[in-house]
């Protein structure tokens, strides 16, 4: 192996573990799910700190819920996104800092194409 090879090999693997480290710490590898949900089926999971709630309000033709922070810290720039079957995205709602325990309502107006299933998100920072 050469000296630059032995050099740099070290240097090469700390960049490594740095960016999956600030993948972790920014949420990147986790924000969407693909899970695909019917229409009276509810979203209620933790992502990034922050746990949603959501559902399909057929009535109001929305989605409707709650994100909350679910942390210590602040939730930094919390948003929503509903990603419908029809091809369509909702969202994202307008980015909010959340402080520890803090609850913001969600209300997604869904779309006049019909769709059969939809998945939802939130994402931080």
């Amino acid at each position: 192996m050469g000296r630059l090879q032995r050099r740099l090999g070290p240097l090469v693997v700390l960049l490594l573990i740095g960016a999956a480290a600030c993948s972790s710490i920014t949420g990147d590898d986790d924000e969407e799910s693909g899970t695909q949900l019917e229409l009276n089926e509810t979203f209620d999971e933790v992502r990034s700190g922050v746990r949603l709630i959501l559902s399909f309000d057929a009535q109001a033709n929305a989605f409707i819920g709650t994100a909350e922070n679910t942390t210590n810290s602040l939730a930094s720039r919390v948003r929503v996104e509903v990603h419908l079957s029809n091809g369509t995205e909702l969202g994202p709602t307008t980015p909010t800092d959340l402080a520890p325990g803090e609850v913001m309502n969600i209300h997604l107006p869904a779309t006049t194409a019909s769709f059969a299933t939809w998945s939802a998100h939130p994402e931080v920072g």
